[in-house]
């Protein structure tokens, strides 16, 4: 009789391990799926904003081949060539021509600078902008898991 006891209290035991392997597993897999998830989340945003990174960029190499191409043409409006062609029509003397090329390389060296600027600032914006995209990115992670793991 005694060893029927023995048994039943270690079928006993048994179930009870067994019911807490099952809760362990149970927990194990809800903390996964959760992760999961977390991490899919996560992947898309990185996704998304890598996407708008390469579009921005895309956009930013039109412009400077925009830019780098625009010296040397003509503007499209045709009141802007004309009253090029009259002004070069008025100039007489080498001297006068000498002046407004003078005149032409002084501004085209300040446009030059101006935009050398105007690029740097373009660039510190941008790097600024990544910087604040990223802490705020860093800061909505240790968010999601403060507030799924709370201080007990």
């Amino acid at each position: 009789m005694i060893e029927v006891q023995e048994w039943l209290a270690e079928i006993k035991a048994l179930k009870q391990q067994l019911a807490s392997a099952h809760r362990a597993i149970d927990t194990a897999n809800d903390s996964a799926a959760n992760w999961r998830q977390l991490y899919a989340t996560e992947a898309e945003q990185l996704r998304n904003q890598t996407q708008l990174t390469q579009q921005q960029i895309a956009a930013l190499k039109a412009q400077i081949q925009q830019l780098q191409d625009s010296p040397g043409r003509l503007p499209n409006n045709p009141a802007a060539v004309e009253a090029v062609e009259q002004e070069v029509a008025q100039l007489q003397t080498v001297a006068v021509l000498q002046a407004k090329l003078k005149q032409a390389l002084i501004e085209r060296s300040s446009l030059a600078e101006a935009l050398k600027t105007e690029q740097a600032n373009h660039a510190q914006t941008r790097k600024s902008l990544t910087t604040i995209i990223s802490d705020t990115i860093d800061r909505i992670a240790k968010d999601r898991e403060a507030s799924q793991n709370p201080i007990i």
